[in-house]
This record gives C-alpha cells, structure tokens and sequence, in this order.
C-alpha cells in the first residue's frame, strides 16, 4: 500500500489549519507557501475536506479555512481514508470484497494482520497528537 500525494498534503493542510490557527481563518495560499505545495492542487483537497466537514470556508477579503472540531477529532486514519479511499493493502481484507477463497486462504491471515497494523498505527493518532510531537521536535518543551 502506497499513500498518494493526496493523502500526504491532505495531512499536512490539516496539520499546519491546526498549528497555525489564531482564530481568524487560514488562507489556502499561505498554507501553500509554508508547506511548499501547489496553491492549485490543494484547491482540489480542501473541496474534499470542506464537503466532508473536516474544515469550513470563510469568503470575503480576510477569509479562509478554519478546522470545524478540534484537532483532538480529527485522526490520521480519517483524512487519509477520506482522501485515499480504503487503506487495506490487499483487495481481499476489504469488508466491500466477497473472495470465493476466503475460507480456504492461508495468505489472507497475513494481509488480515497488515490491514489492522495499518489501522491501529492511523486511527491512534490525531492531529493533536502530532502537534504535540511537531513542538517536542521543535524544542518548544518545557521541563
């Protein structure tokens, strides 16, 4: 399983809407600038975010994007299954999929164990969480 670029800059939108947030909305182009990304393609992930309720959009001269909850809500495993579709690395451990071998499969253990590792590291970590370890990194700790 590879995570696209639309998943990792979905992550990163999130992640710097929540580092970055004073209140007054976050414009798309500042963002682009701090993270190095196109302006354009992240107009195409923030539609995705906004139409799933994960940021809203503030028109006007000062508007922008702010995140609706707080980044404490938001988990890795939400953005990345909201921009990526399903995060299982085989067909076959897809609830959606209906394998005529399923009973008989051996290897689909494996891709079983995978798919849950995979679940269990990204729906257990939120946004807060790397924020938390974004300042940890920075030496922005106290002791």
């Amino acid at each position: 399983m590879r995570i696209s670029t639309k998943g990792r800059y979905a992550l990163r939108l999130m992640l710097d809407l929540a580092a970055n947030n004073t209140g007054e909305p976050i414009r798309l182009k500042d963002v682009a600038k701090r993270q190095e990304i196109s302006d354009k393609y992240l107009e195409q992930i923030i539609s995705v975010l906004n139409k799933a309720g994960y940021v809203r959009s503030i028109r006007g001269p000062m508007g922008g994007y702010v995140l609706t909850n707080a980044p404490s809500e938001y988990t890795v495993g939400m953005i990345l299954r909201l921009t990526e579709g399903c995060l299982d690395p085989v067909e076959c451990t897809s609830d959606k999929n209906i394998c005529p071998r399923e009973d008989d499969c051996v290897t689909r253990y494996v891709w079983k164990k995978l798919a849950d590792a995979i679940s269990g590291v990204v729906d257990n970590i939120t946004l807060e969480d790397l924020l938390d370890w974004q300042k940890t990194e920075a030496g922005d700790y106290v002791i």
